[in-house]
């Protein structure tokens, strides 16, 4: 039997997420939540795709007509895997994605069907758009981990995290949009700070506007900010910030605090800047923290003076969990952050108009 080759360029696969697109024969998935979506007609499908790990043990995830699946994935080289065999006849819809950050990219090199299989025109994707700038809570890490809701997390490497249970991800789905969810585990708004790639520690600052950007990758790509244009955008930072100190508890109007608070509005109006119409969302999540960061959030809100910027706090905000935000948590937040989303109204999902 002859299988039937689906390139990764073929027009009818949909894909979302800030992916790289330099080669279009093989998109490079990095971060969470990033997916391709197809529907098809065969008993069976397989991927074909090329991991390089960083660190963790890699898992891709995948729905198939409605149920969830993974596999965990070699530590480098190209690989098959199949997502699904002796189907029932007719049409199904798969979407593939990323369940977790930076700690790996994939390579996609395309989709087997048996002989005879084709692929079918799917539904548009949604013209609202979402995009996240955040860390290992916003990237869903650890999120399976459901026996340990309100406590802190077992010992891991990579089993639990999955981007669909992230809070994000959850939101846009209960707002019907998409999502490019810019989100790193351990990373905090500054170089220096968080937990992310010591000893050097990269910050959010230098990440923002990048597509590849782990140093163990070894090269680095840019964004072109005009291929996703968000109508809302979600600031999550400010969590990881107090490793190694905790200035903005120790010292709230010291020198290191004070920096900080002008790094934060700096990149808020780098944000709008690229994104002129968009509503911007200042927030942290319920991952325990001192109230201080959420203090100097809202007093750097003051500052910007901007109508479309808002301030966004949780119920339990800093002090729901010492643990990451499990699948329970996440539709909390979720519930939470997308009633506020829907309270701003329906004309903030008009897209811009460009002269």
């Amino acid at each position: 039997m002859n299988d039937v080759e689906i390139a990764a360029d073929h027009p009818f696969l949909k894909y979302c997420g800030r992916i790289g697109m330099d080669d279009k024969g093989r998109p490079e998935f990095v971060y969470p939540c990033s997916f391709v979506t197809l529907d098809f007609v065969g008993k069976s499908i397989l991927v074909l795709l090329e991991n390089h790990s960083v660190y963790w043990e890699n898992y891709i995830g995948w729905i198939l007509d409605g149920e969830q699946m993974k596999a965990g994935l070699l530590k480098e080289g190209k690989t098959s895997l199949c997502l699904g065999k002796e189907l029932e006849e007719g049409r199904h819809s798969l979407i593939l994605f990323k369940r977790q950050d930076s700690c790996h990219t994939f390579s996609l090199e395309g989709f087997l069907l048996p002989e005879g299989g084709f692929l079918v025109e799917s539904e548009p994707l949604s013209k609202r758009r979402i995009e996240v700038y955040g860390d290992s809570v916003s990237a869903g890490e650890v999120s399976e981990a459901i026996d340990y809701v309100g406590q802190e997390d077992p010992f891991h490497q990579g089993e639990y995290s999955n981007s669909w249970y992230s809070y994000p991800w959850i939101t846009a789905r209960k707002l019907g949009s998409l999502l490019h969810n810019i989100s790193q585990g351990g990373i905090a708004l500054m170089n220096g700070m968080g937990w992310f790639e010591p000893p050097e520690l990269i910050g959010m600052e230098w990440v923002y506007d990048k597509v590849q950007y782990h140093p163990a990758i070894g090269r680095n790509s840019l964004w072109d900010f005009k291929d996703y244009r968000p109508h809302v955008v979600i600031v999550a930072l400010g969590q990881n910030d107090s490793h190694p100190e905790d200035f903005m508890k120790e010292n709230y109007n010291g020198q290191k605090a004070l920096e900080w608070k002008d790094h934060y509005e700096s990149f808020i109006r780098k944000l709008r800047q690229v994104y002129p119409k968009a509503v911007i969302v200042l927030t942290t999540t319920i991952l325990c923290h001192h109230d201080s960061w959420d203090k100097a959030i809202e007093q750097v809100w003051e500052r910007l003076q901007d109508e479309d910027v808002y301030h966004f706090c949780y119920r339990r905000n800093g002090s729901g969990t010492p643990g990451h935000i499990r699948i329970s948590e996440a539709e909390e937040m979720a519930k939470e952050l997308s009633g506020f989303i829907l309270g701003l109204g329906e004309e903030i999902w008009l897209d811009e108009s460009f002269s």
